[in-house]
């Protein structure tokens, strides 16, 4: 008899390459195999259908995006129906002429398109050149009830930001998924490599921590251009324990069991959500603060 305090959750990471059509096909036999492992909930990583072509500017790119829903959706659908699993699913959707997004759409186990949610953070930086391809997201956060838990979707760059976990979190997510892309530059040396894993792993604990939630981070692995992804995907409970992580440099599929019962524990002995003094935080919807006044 399945628990229904206990939900286990697929991670697929694995290497890409520039042919979408076996991208897709390779990520479909992963996640049959996770499923045959037990999973209930599948995360694929972000834009996993593609290279990660945001390591340059190129027009040509555009030409990756798709309507979502769409034809993606649908293959994927037709998937969770098979298997019974939910398929968080991260896509480059094309919007409108000129609009796209950097999207996470998901997939009931009934196969069906439960809606989307659209990264909001989009950096700038060397290596991920985002705002040149992706509009912020402007759907709001978004938690999906789906039939093993009710979870939210949070993408790569929206993982530094509290905020947006926070939101989610009280929004009712018991799990926040976070498909990602995020890698080394191949002239660090090892140190920096380390520390930048561990700044990265620690700020999505604290998420856990401070929602009393299970935190899922999916990242890609591989080298990419002059970008060395470092993998590491990794699963933490809401006391911040790190349930599974995955290995720097080899493609995996794990599957993990939550028991959605520690959610509740943790929150009653640590009642964060409690003494959240919300009648104070109207300046954290400044840029930034004066030193003097505190005004924006």
């Amino acid at each position: 008899m399945m628990d229904i305090n206990s939900v286990r959750t697929g991670l697929i990471q694995m290497t890409c390459g520039s042919d979408r059509q076996a991208n897709l096909e390779k990520v479909m036999v992963r996640i049959r195999e996770a499923a045959n492992f037990g999973a209930q909930i599948i995360c694929l990583q972000e834009l996993f259908s593609s290279t990660y072509f945001c390591w340059e500017e190129n027009y040509d790119y555009f030409s990756l995006a798709e309507a979502i829903p769409g034809t993606s959706t649908k293959v994927l659908g037709a998937l969770a129906l098979e298997l019974d699993v939910v398929i968080v699913a991260s896509l480059f959707e094309k919007r409108a002429e000129g609009i796209y997004h950097n999207t996470v759409a998901v997939i009931d186990a009934d196969g069906k398109y439960l809606g989307k949610y659209r990264k909001h953070h989009i950096p700038d930086d060397p290596g991920y050149y985002e705002k040149f391809y992706f509009t912020p997201g402007d759907n709001n956060y978004k938690v999906f009830n789906t039939k093993y838990a009710r979870i939210g979707t949070l993408i790569c760059w929206d993982q530094w930001y509290p905020e947006a976990a926070r939101i989610t979190s009280l929004l009712g997510a018991q799990i926040i998924f976070y498909p990602t892309s995020i890698g080394w530059a191949i002239s660090q040396d090892s140190e920096l490599n380390r520390q930048q894993y561990q700044a990265w792993q620690t700020i999505q604990r604290s998420h856990a921590v401070a929602n009393g939630v299970f935190v899922v981070s999916v990242n890609r692995v591989g080298q990419e251009g002059e970008m060395n992804f470092w993998g590491g995907s990794f699963v933490s409970d809401p006391f911040g324990n790190v349930l599974y992580q995955a290995s720097h440099d080899q493609e995996d599929i794990q599957v993990v069991s939550l028991n959605l019962e520690k959610i509740g524990e943790t929150r009653v002995h640590w009642p964060f959500l409690r003494d959240r003094r919300i009648d104070s935080y109207g300046p954290i919807l400044a840029r930034f603060l004066d030193e003097e006044n505190g005004e924006g």
